[in-house]
């Protein structure tokens, strides 16, 4: 079940003034639809129903990028190209956000202690990259906007997971208890 942050709630507020100031001014990158969407991304997972909100076709909840990955194949479990385009979108969603905000978690999954861990071999940025790109190429002409939109986060990935980056070290600057307590809960 997908937790919506009201429109007007502060905490959008102070994601997008966090997502403008990075990008724009320590990037210089001025991509408007970009940081709206970082920003908005940023909120949404602040709930960790929103962060795993993949569910298998079983209703079981999706943790781990490669099981994302078979759950957004058409020919294996998505069902529909829809469902291919969600769960694609989510994956590069979630891969941009633990790698730019949790990369301590992605260094734990690559330790020796976790070689059993199903996301132990992949490259979370190409995932990252790719997933966008699949989005990308299923919009339909009348969504141009959107086209551009997630072929631009699949083409400045690395520039993206950096915006987040330093957003991160400003939420830690501020001591901000939402990211300890998602820390917490993600390491665990």
């Amino acid at each position: 079940m997908e937790r919506k942050i009201p429109e007007h709630h502060s905490l959008r507020r102070f994601f997008t003034a966090l997502t403008y100031k990075n990008f724009s001014d320590r990037l210089g990158w001025e991509d408007i639809p970009v940081a709206e969407y970082i920003s908005n991304l940023l909120v949404d997972f602040t709930h960790i129903d929103n962060l795993f909100r993949i569910r298998s076709q079983k209703g079981r909840r999706l943790e781990e990028v490669g099981e994302m990955l078979l759950e957004a194949d058409v020919l294996l479990n998505a069902g529909s190209y829809e469902r291919e385009r969600e769960v694609y979108r989510h994956i590069g969603d979630f891969t941009l956000f633990m790698v730019g905000i949790f990369p301590e978690c992605l260094q734990r999954i690559k330790s020796r202690s976790l070689i059993h861990h199903p996301d132990f071999l992949i490259d979370y940025v190409k995932v990252g990259k790719r997933s966008y790109e699949n989005v990308s190429g299923f919009e339909a002409e009348d969504s141009k906007g959107s086209v551009l939109l997630f072929r631009r986060l699949a083409d400045n990935f690395e520039l993206c997971v950096v915006g987040m980056g330093y957003i991160r070290k400003d939420l830690e600057a501020a001591r901000d208890p939402r990211l300890q307590e998602a820390k917490t809960l993600l390491l665990n």
